[in-house]
């Protein structure tokens, strides 16, 4: 299927679908933007479409499953009629396991907009504007993405997405204002994203591009904490939000907004933790804080915000994890506020270097770890909450669904009303209930 165009054909059906973090949602959005301005029609249903564009994920290897699985459901259920394209960081690293899947058209390497409209077989692609023009406002959603990096330098041992996105690359602090003010006319919430977006602007510290600006201000140095300055002072009337953020790479600057502008950044990290061994921490590639460093940036921040919603990813059954290792992590996590837990029991990935490490642990004893860890997030979680009950919070429309609308807190928790208690503003003061 050739996509002619857009005066030679009725409009071809696109459905998308997107698996994975943020920063595969913004690139999906960027995507999605590229086909609506070439005439194609975006569908939710994947039974009603001429074309599936599926971006993927390489975080775990049970994500590369259900990817395999979507895809065959999608060319069932389209009964040979719909093509796909799977893009993103599995497709990256595939070697021909994607490409040999029912219904599968192209497999391209990451998402850039022209090479996937050339790989959908557009005669004459349309002009697609700036590489990083605002996402498409799609589903008239009040909180908006900006992908400010891309790229990682570190190399975890569990991670592939290093070998599938490559090195840290940062946007200029000139676009990103840009864009945000775009997005600022849409959105009442930014969220900033990425792959490692506590490292932004180290690639032009070290001799790549200049990504500073300020009106009528010398170019601050590139950091995350100078781009938030730029931001909040550009779009002064939208909520900031960080993506998941190393909590040892949150500066002097953010604690300070953190604290101090709570209008304009969210009182929210999500602080990838993986485990409160130091020992595992080495195995796992993590160089760049130990437990206790990372114990005492989030104690600072705890004493001086009087709400903060903080949450980390954990890692269970890591190989070579004893009951020791799993313990110490038990411990801090127990030590510190979380309000959440994303808990990730280990599985094995042939192409991350975790693969050949020795002590590989049982998968039931891998079971049994990451199921204490998610009763203890849940327990957290739920504490959090009650803690929280009857008091006033910041508010953001994040969503509607079935006579209900759903609000997002500065805090990161979701408030439920009716949307007959809704008087259609994206931002307004709600009571956690």
């Amino acid at each position: 299927m050739d996509i002619p165009p857009r005066a030679d054909r009725a409009a071809v059906n696109v459905y998308f679908h997107t698996f994975g973090c943020k920063a595969n949602q913004y690139d999906t959005e960027q995507v999605r933007q590229a086909f609506n301005d070439g005439g194609a029609v975006v569908v939710d249903d994947p039974a009603l479409a001429d074309l599936a564009v599926i971006n993927s994920c390489t975080v775990t290897h049970e994500s590369e499953v259900k990817l395999r699985r979507f895809v065959r459901h999608v060319a069932k259920i389209g009964r040979g009629r719909a093509q796909t394209i799977v893009m993103g960081c599995a497709a990256a690293l595939d070697d021909g396991a994607i490409a040999a899947l029912p219904s599968v058209r192209a497999v391209v390497a990451n998402a850039d907009p022209v090479t996937v409209l050339r790989a959908a077989g557009m005669v004459r692609p349309v002009h697609v504007g700036a590489q990083h023009a605002a996402p498409l406002q799609y589903g008239s959603r009040s909180r908006g993405l900006l992908k400010i990096q891309d790229g990682c330098d570190e190399h975890c041992t569990f991670c592939a997405t290093t070998l599938a996105r490559g090195n840290n690359r940062s946007r200029s602090i000139a676009e990103l204002v840009e864009e945000a003010k775009t997005l600022g006319e849409h959105h009442a919430e930014i969220v900033l994203t990425g792959v490692h977006i506590g490292t932004y602007g180290q690639d032009s510290r070290q001799g790549g591009l200049t990504p500073g600006w300020r009106p009528g201000v010398n170019p601050p140095e590139p950091t995350l904490g100078a781009l938030l300055e730029s931001l909040i002072e550009a779009v002064p009337d939208v909520r900031f939000r960080l993506g998941s953020v190393e909590a040892t790479e949150v500066d002097d600057t953010l604690a300070q907004l953190l604290i101090e502008a709570p209008r304009n950044l969210a009182a929210h990290l999500h602080a990838p933790l993986q485990s409160g061994s130091n020992r595992m921490l080495k195995r796992m590639g993590r160089h760049w804080y130990t437990a206790e460093s990372y114990r005492a940036r989030i104690e600072w921040l705890a004493e001086r915000l009087p709400v903060f919603g903080l949450g980390a990813d954990v890692i269970a059954g890591f190989p070579g994890e004893t009951d020791a290792d799993h313990h110490a992590s038990l411990t801090l996590l127990h030590a510190l506020p979380f309000t959440y837990l994303h808990v990730f029991p280990f599985s094995v990935r042939p192409d991350a270097p975790a693969a050949r490490l020795p002590g590989q642990v049982p998968p039931e004893g891998v079971r049994a770890r990451a199921r204490e860890l998610r009763e203890l997030g849940e327990a957290k979680a739920a504490a959090y909450r009650a803690d929280r009950r009857g008091q006033t919070a910041d508010g953001v429309v994040s969503g509607r669904l079935q006579g209900r609308v759903e609000v997002m807190t500065q805090d990161y928790l979701s408030v439920y009303l009716g949307t007959d208690q809704w008087d259609g503003r994206p931002r307004f003061e709600v009571t956690v209930n």
